[in-house]
């Protein structure tokens, strides 16, 4: 681990220091985490990405492991200001009274990709909504982001009591992992844990408009792995997604989406034929599907759509780069681009705006040279794998714009 120095400062230096400390806090006055606009989450450009990750030690006791992980290159501890706060609902005000500064000191790692403070928290006995918030300002610009998670709510099942760790000790920060890495896994009770493997492969969801519903397997097939030990290494041979439990007679457990050695990003053109149906016709994806010579045929696809080599370059590099950040971002137990979340950021680009609900997700974009705005809902489902599930408010009324976005696609016009 970095050995920490602490900095001494002559006394008025000290006191812009408070002031300028002190100042994002304060403009923060009456916000809440439904009327802060988090779309720096999902920014392609952002400087840091943040995450909370919860082991429930008690009923009510809560170990906050937060590592924020370092995306800028040469990133000096002194540019950022680092605060947390557990708040009751989602409609408490967020103000410099209840925010906590984390500071140098609180640091319990500082490796090359990652800072990571952690901070135990009990929930008083007369509270049955808590929701952890790590908070983040870039002093030079002033942006300010944000990561939360229930503690406790109605959406959720509950935390583990253990989780897995990075070799340099730091949390495991992600839901994928390339199979055949190794993790280890640490917990306060117990020598053992239980793995089970699901193998599923899931489809490409309906588009916005569809109303109809998707089609559910009727059955999910799930394998038993048995055990394996606590503190010891230990890797996933095949891609889909295990659940691991301490005790298999609750609903706690651990999600791990296991991907093959290029993820995030596109395999082969086998998955490269998948990702293109967002902004193809069904013909036109039919026939790519169909084709022997998949390279041969996108290649005739990208070229037959946007007329022009240099063109269909640059909307390929781009197209796919929106795959790998959709697959960053909202990867669970299906890859981030299979996701609703995921399918809406692909063709539309980052939100412009994004707002959070105890039940919801709401994302805003702006049209172009109009007041406007084209809103996507997303609901939050209960689900027993991840406290993030989300699924699309469908409605015909998206169609227009959707359509829209996809026609600056396939023109080579979508600029982010």
């Amino acid at each position: 681990m970095t050995k920490i120095i602490t900095k001494t400062y002559p006394m008025a230096k000290a006191l812009v220091f408070m002031s300028l400390f002190l100042a994002p806090f304060v403009l923060l006055a009456q916000q809440t985490l439904e009327t802060i606009d988090q779309s720096l989450r999902y920014s392609r450009y952002a400087r840091l990405a943040l995450k909370i990750i919860p082991v429930q030690e008690d009923e009510r006791l809560f170990l906050l492991q937060m590592p924020v992980e370092k995306i800028e290159e040469n990133i000096q501890f002194e540019t950022y200001q680092f605060a947390y706060v557990v708040l009751n609902s989602y409609q408490e005000p967020i103000t410099a009274q209840n925010l906590v500064p984390l500071s140098e000191n609180d640091l319990v790692a500082d490796t090359d990709f990652h800072y990571y403070f952690e901070k135990s928290v009990q929930i008083p006995e007369d509270q049955n909504l808590a929701i952890a918030l790590l908070q983040v300002t870039d002093t030079r610009q002033g942006d300010i982001y944000y990561y939360h998670i229930d503690l406790m709510s109605p959406y959720i099942f509950g935390h583990p009591d253990f989780w897995a760790y990075y070799g340099d000790r730091i949390p495991f920060d992600q839901t994928f992992i390339q199979k055949n890495d190794p993790l280890e896994f640490k917990g306060r009770t117990g020598i053992s844990l239980h793995s089970f493997h699901y193998p599923t492969q899931f489809d490409v969801p309906l588009p916005p408009m569809e109303i109809r519903p998707a089609n559910v397997p009727r059955e999910v097939v799930v394998n038993y792995e048995g055990e394996f030990f606590l503190n010891a290494p230990k890797s996933f041979d095949q891609e889909g997604y295990y659940f691991i439990q301490a005790d298999t007679n609750s609903t706690q457990g651990m999600l791990v989406k296991t991907v093959h050695e290029a993820f995030p990003r596109v395999k082969d053109y086998e998955e490269m034929v998948d990702m293109v149906a967002y902004i193809s016709t069904r013909r036109e994806h039919e026939a790519l599907m169909e084709a022997t010579d998949k390279k041969l045929a996108l290649d005739k696809y990208w070229i037959g759509m946007l007329k022009d080599e240099q063109t269909a370059i640059n909307v390929i590099r781009e197209y796919f780069k929106q795959i790998e950040f959709a697959n960053i971002l909202f990867t669970d137990f299906k890859e981030g681009w299979k996701t609703d979340r995921g399918m809406v950021y692909t063709v539309m680009g980052p939100p412009n705006e994004v707002y959070f609900r105890p039940n919801g997700e709401v994302w805003s974009y702006l049209s172009a040279n109009s007041n406007s705005k084209i809103t996507f809902t997303f609901a939050r489902v209960k689900n027993i794998l991840t406290p993030n599930y989300y699924i699309l408010n469908r409605s015909r009324a998206l169609q227009p714009e959707w359509f829209k976005s996809i026609t600056t696609w396939r023109n080579g016009q979508m600029v982010f």
